[in-house]
């Protein structure tokens, strides 16, 4: 684990890879992945120790500064969204699901994050970008309490911009509808399973 993470969300591929050499070259950082997705967007996710992360943000936020899109920095990231970033889904049961949807996986990262770390939830699964048309989706599970205040909490962090497309609580959510989330979220991956 690492305790810091920033990612920077640019509408430029050229102006992101530059700005991502530039990230990589100010500090030692622990990892760097950096990589095109949906809608013609660069993303530059960098975690390690919390000044190296912090140098190597600044260096790529005033390097790419015009094609800039969002960005988010979590000096003391939640080991969930590190596991949900890094390795997709984590379906378990579902009792209340809670859905946060972005215009941007910079603030779907923040909405995770703050919502994660400030209610008794589940993080099943953050998505981005791909498949999404460069958006982000944050599921949470848990209590209908415990899921509004996350879905509360993680929509407060983003306020202010106007990265928030849609939050829902959907208390008591109906088996069919469960089995198909925690199947796949994606229509590709419901439909082969049907055909």
């Amino acid at each position: 684990m690492h305790p810091s993470l920033a990612l920077i969300e640019f509408d430029s591929i050229a102006a992101g890879i530059e700005a991502g050499d530039a990230m990589v070259k100010k500090a030692p950082i622990a990892r760097l992945v950096a990589g095109t997705v949906h809608n013609g967007k660069y993303l530059v996710l960098v975690s390690g120790e919390v000044a190296d992360v912090e140098e190597s943000l600044a260096a790529g936020l005033a390097v790419g500064a015009s094609a800039v899109l969002d960005h988010v920095y979590l000096p003391g990231v939640h080991p969930h969204v590190v596991d949900s970033i890094a390795f997709g889904r984590r379906p378990q049961p579902v009792d209340a699901l809670g859905i946060v949807e972005t215009r941007t996986v910079a603030a779907a990262i923040a909405a995770a994050d703050a919502g994660v770390k400030g209610a008794e939830v589940n993080l099943l699964e953050v998505r981005l970008a791909d498949g999404l048309g460069g958006h982000g989706l944050v599921f949470f599970d848990g209590l209908v309490a415990d899921v509004e205040a996350a879905v509360r909490i993680g929509t407060d962090a983003i306020s202010g911009t106007n990265a928030l497309i849609h939050a829902v609580v959907i208390p008591q959510l109906h088996a069919e509808m469960a089995a198909n989330l925690l199947a796949d979220t994606r229509w590709r991956g419901r439909v082969r399973e049907v055909g």
